[in-house]
């Protein structure tokens, strides 16, 4: 099983990006998804999760301006950014709870992708 991430790149405060995250290989069932970010000198902090039903939550400092979502068929979980500050700056992680059998589960990473947000 592999999550891949893509979608950071630099962009001006104010502006907009969007993370895409796909899981690949023997997958029986995706739990929960989850988007993490970790800025230099700083410790790794959740920014969003969603539940296989669709409950989201968020961070308090991202909330109102990210979004996070889901695609089950697709296997893919994406986060839109909105209204970027520079203090967003960080490395993106993507993460999921997933069973690669039925009688296993286990919680996999990203490799991480960086966003920058010049000020």
């Amino acid at each position: 099983v592999q999550l891949q991430a893509s979608g950071g790149g630099l962009v001006q405060a104010g502006g907009s990006l969007i993370l895409s995250c796909a899981a690949s290989g023997s997958i029986v069932r995706i739990n929960n998804m989850a988007w993490y970010r970790q800025a230099p000198g700083k410790q790794r902090e959740l920014v969003a999760m969603i539940t296989s039903g669709g409950y989201t939550n968020y961070a308090d400092s991202v909330k109102g301006r990210f979004t996070i979502s889901r695609d089950n068929a697709k296997r893919m979980e994406f986060l839109q950014m909105n209204s970027l500050k520079p203090e967003d700056t960080a490395v993106y992680y993507c993460n999921a709870v997933i069973q690669p059998s039925r009688a296993y589960i286990q919680d996999y990473w990203g490799q991480g992708t960086q966003v920058t947000v010049s000020s």
